[in-house]
């Protein structure tokens, strides 16, 4: 189960005045899961009315409803399975800021392979990283850090004009940000309709 608080600490963060995030990825994708056109930025070179666009972006997904439309699933504890999964992937994205278009354009590939969309579609990718401060067990805040979480957010949004994005529709927060601290056997799926989610990508994923 994902604690609501963790995730409120999260997007507190994700503001123009008290920004965690240092790049921005993304590719832009037709119906058919073929890509259009990419791009890969410095996200503290946005302007800043482009930062609070991308910002509610990523938002969306750590501040959907938690546990209906944001859920957390476990990554394969057997070596093979998990070989199976994306995870190896995500981790290599992670741990190169985004600055691997290699690894990008895989990403890119396997999401337009597996995703299902009636229309023009976006995916963007935020690398993060955010110094948790210390908590006291009364719940103030302390000097110091407990740890520096690095994390990457996805976000996947229909085009409603040219390169305009609507609501994000599915997305992804990895590693997990759990007690406060990393988790990376685990990842947080965002679905704008659990009754309704993309459970092909899904099992790509978590390779099941």
């Amino acid at each position: 189960m994902i604690n609501r608080d963790d995730m409120l600490e999260l997007t507190c963060r994700m503001n123009l005045s008290r920004n965690c995030f240092l790049r921005l990825a993304g590719a832009y994708m037709d119906a058919e899961g073929y890509e259009d056109d990419s791009f890969n930025t410095n996200f503290l070179n946005l302007k800043d009315t482009d930062k609070k666009k991308n910002l509610e972006i990523a938002k969306a997904v750590p501040f959907a409803r938690t546990n209906e439309q944001l859920k957390e699933y476990r990554f394969p504890k057997n070596p093979e399975q998990r070989k199976k999964s994306m995870w190896q992937l995500l981790t290599a994205i992670k741990n190169a800021d985004l600055k691997d278009d290699a690894l990008l354009s895989i990403f890119y590939e396997v999401i337009g392979e597996h995703y299902k969309s009636n229309k023009d579609y976006a995916i963007y990718v935020f690398s993060g990283s955010y110094d948790v401060p210390t908590k006291g067990t009364d719940g103030a805040w302390m000097e110091g850090s407990e740890e520096v979480y690095d994390f990457i957010i996805c976000s996947i949004a229909p085009l409603i004009d040219d390169y305009e994005l609507g609501m994000p529709e599915f997305g992804f927060l990895y590693p997990a940000f759990s007690d406060r601290r990393s988790d990376n056997t685990c990842i947080d799926i965002y679905n704008i309709d659990p009754n309704n989610t993309q459970a092909e990508l899904m099992n790509i994923i978590l390779g099941e």
